[in-house]
């Protein structure tokens, strides 16, 4: 008997994931990716940010080294030097995949793929078409970001998120249109290394999806930190005028700086794979799937940001290795578990970070349900003073009846690692009690859990 046929349409987390899966349960797997194995979104968005925001971080720290009994340091931003970084923590990561996938024997193709019927794959590459017999087909395409039609893009001085890493040239005064998480994420790190920032908020709050306290502590530290706040105005155009750039919103406000960097969402890249082809229909760009990630062709799947789902790579991860079980006949195993969506974690990298995972505070009252809520600042955490930044809280959301944690935010020093265990508690079914009686060691963050569980 043959192993199973998988033809994987694009290398980010989803799909490089599924592909690993697939080939250590014996499958045999091709990845057809048009840019490079490990995700555009990941490694040219995700990763680079996150390394960005860490030497902010360091620059934050060494900053207030004083106040850490040692003498005091003026660290300033050295973008060749930062660019070296990020391109060395590019180029790890994407060997490291890479020598995953060749180790276990899956075939990568560097090139684009469509479907030319439900069960033929096309690639195309610059030695030609190559037509490929699949039994099951995974597209994990991911996304792009989106540009309105107001914003003249230029690469210089009117940016993507994707040519701000770094920019050429570090911004005087930077304007960031959009306040969701990529919006705040480039607001703290740039404001870290110095520059002047100004956030266009269309909304009332920041991170409008979140909890208005988690943002109000996070609108809070910003205004400390400076940073200007056009709150309740949308972005409608904006003009280049030499070395200054201006946004003008739909209020009469008009935002000015060196730079504007765009974080207004994404775009899904389900153009040109054939869908057509084999009548899966899209909405909004978007590849429906099922709890499986199957699209309406069950043995083709979607997984990553152009599923639709939460675009996380963790999500995407999950969704691969989920595909990578069903469509291989394991998730018959009683261990296997529908992905859930509500209960995935997230967190945002700014400072302080915030982290959230399963049902907030605010959607519960809006839902008429009776739940606990508990919360503990983390001024009361030994571990916060002497890492001399005891901003922040945890706050933790349990069912009144049975102490079962249906949720929790955190916001303060290493929330996304400690939001792990709210999560472990939000996926697993433990109480408060179960968390309480946890022997953490002290002292630690972690602590505070225990707090906000009594």
């Amino acid at each position: 008997m043959r192993p199973t046929r998988f033809v994987i349409i694009g290398g980010g987390p989803g799909g490089n994931t599924a592909a690993s899966y697939a080939a250590r349960h014996g499958a045999e797997v091709v990845l057809i990716e048009r840019e490079i194995i490990g995700g555009a979104a990941h490694l040219w968005d995700c990763i680079p940010s996150k390394s960005m925001i860490a030497t902010g971080g360091a620059m934050s720290f060494l900053a207030r080294a004083g106040r850490m009994g040692l003498g005091d340091v003026k660290p300033r931003i050295d973008v060749g030097n930062l660019a070296s970084r990020l391109a060395g923590v590019e180029h790890r990561i994407n060997r490291s995949t890479t020598s995953m996938l060749e180790g276990q024997r899956v075939r990568v193709i560097e090139g684009t793929g469509s479907l030319q019927g439900p069960h033929q794959v096309v690639a195309e590459t610059v030695d030609g078409l190559e037509e490929i017999e699949a039994d099951v087909v995974v597209l994990s395409t991911g996304s792009r970001p989106r540009v309105p039609d107001w914003a003249p893009v230029d690469g210089e001085r009117i940016l993507t998120t994707r040519e701000a890493y770094p920019p050429a040239e570090m911004p005087d005064h930077l304007v960031v249109i959009g306040s969701g998480v990529t919006g705040v994420e480039f607001v703290h790190m740039f404001k870290s290394f110095g520059c002047e920032v100004t956030l266009v908020v269309s909304r009332q709050q920041v991170l409008p999806q979140k909890d208005p306290e988690v943002a109000a502590a996070l609108e809070a530290d910003f205004l400390r930190r400076g940073v200007r706040l056009f709150k309740g105005a949308r972005a409608r155009s904006i003009e280049r005028d030499g070395d200054e750039v201006s946004v003008h919103c739909d209020d009469g406000r008009k935002a000015t700086g060196s730079h504007i960097i765009l974080a207004v969402g994404s775009l899904p890249n389900s153009e040109g794979l054939g869908l057509d082809n084999v009548g899966i229909e899209t909405k909004g760009g978007y590849i429906p799937i099922d709890p499986y990630c199957r699209t309406s062709v069950p043995h083709i799947y979607a997984a990553g940001d152009v599923s639709g789902k939460l675009p996380l790579s963790s999500v995407a991860q999950m969704q691969g290795r989920k595909i990578a079980e069903h469509a291989m006949g394991l998730s018959d195993d009683r261990r296997h578990r529908v992905l859930d969506y509500d209960k995935a974690a997230s967190a945002v990298f700014t400072e302080p970070e915030i982290a959230d995972v399963g049902l907030a505070e605010a959607d519960a009252f809006a839902e008429g349900r009776k739940i606990r809520v508990t919360k503990v600042p983390f001024t009361a955490s030994a571990k916060a003073v002497i890492n001399d930044d005891p901003r922040g809280f945890i706050k933790i959301v349990s069912d009144p009846a049975t102490g079962v944690v249906l949720g929790g935010s955190i916001v303060g020093l290493h929330a996304a690692e400690l939001i792990a265990i709210i999560a472990l508690a939000v996926s697993s079914g433990l109480t408060v009690h179960d968390i309480k009686e946890s022997l953490f060691v002290h002292p630690t963050l972690a602590e505070a859990l225990a707090d906000a569980a009594e």
